[in-house]
């Protein structure tokens, strides 16, 4: 690594462009902390990326799938990814192609405001922002003492959950609920719809995103103990994490009780 080359969370050097004025974001919760924080910089971003509302960037397709032609034409002098969100050989591609790629990798809410805080700093050349300050606020008390047992869905059909190292379950906690798949071997393993029933969890967490949970999807199978609630405000870390402990507590039916 050359002296003064950046390197990202994975560890790699990233060769950036100075000045970067032109982002490709291909995480939505940081094309959000992006548009937020970088206003006009973003050239491109998924079609998963639903705020902030009405950005004007090129949509490049999926986190999954995205169109790497397409990135490489756009002459970003950043491309921004994720470790889990994002596959390993679209980041080799563009990296090949002599794009810069910046990957993050964050399994909870400590690490995520670092991993931004690095980002604004390192890779972009930008002041830490506001909201970030009141993001480190919000979540600066230690979690308080669980006020239910919760299992968070991601999907049926095969049902998944949330399992260990997750940045959704360490929001849990501070929202006042424990994971009780936190100790399971996978991140996000399959497991039998009888095994979340008869796992001990007072909370079933039914979130509209990856997999959209509604009033009519999801809550007939665990009755009582279901919670629809927004994906957001579990999973994404950017600006929604100022207001999201509150909001989250709310939707989990905690509401302004005190933990025990």
């Amino acid at each position: 690594m050359s002296v003064g080359e950046p390197y990202d969370g994975t560890g790699a050097p990233v060769a950036l462009r100075r000045p970067v004025r032109r982002v490709v974001s291909l995480v939505p919760s940081l094309t959000e902390t992006v548009a937020a924080t970088a206003p006009g910089t973003l050239v491109g971003a998924t079609r998963w990326c639903t705020h902030p509302p009405g950005l004007e960037a090129e949509r490049v397709r999926g986190t999954k799938n995205p169109d790497v032609r397409r990135i490489r034409d756009l002459g970003p002098d950043l491309v921004i990814a994720n470790k889990e969100e994002n596959r390993e050989l679209d980041v080799r591609r563009l990296r090949e192609a002599g794009t810069p790629v910046w990957v993050t990798v964050i399994e909870n809410v400590e690490q995520a405001l670092r991993s931004m805080r690095r980002l604004f700093e390192e890779a972009l050349g930008v002041p830490v922002p506001g909201w970030w300050e009141g993001a480190r606020a919000a979540f600066a008390a230690p979690p308080p003492a669980p006020l239910a047992r919760a299992a968070v869905c991601v999907w049926r059909d095969p049902w998944m959950v949330v399992g260990r190292s997750n940045f959704a379950s360490d929001v849990l906690r501070h929202a006042g609920a424990a994971n009780v798949f936190q100790e399971h071997e996978g991140r996000y393993p399959r497991v039998g719809l009888d095994e979340i029933r008869d796992s001990g969890a007072d909370l079933v967490v039914l979130p509209d995103e990856p997999y959209p949970f509604s009033a009519d999807d999801g809550p007939e199978e665990f009755g009582e103990r279901a919670r629809l609630v927004t994906g957001r405000l579990l999973t994404w870390y950017g600006p929604s994490l100022t207001s999201a402990l509150p909001l989250l507590r709310g939707e989990l039916g905690f509401g302004d009780r005190p933990a025990v």
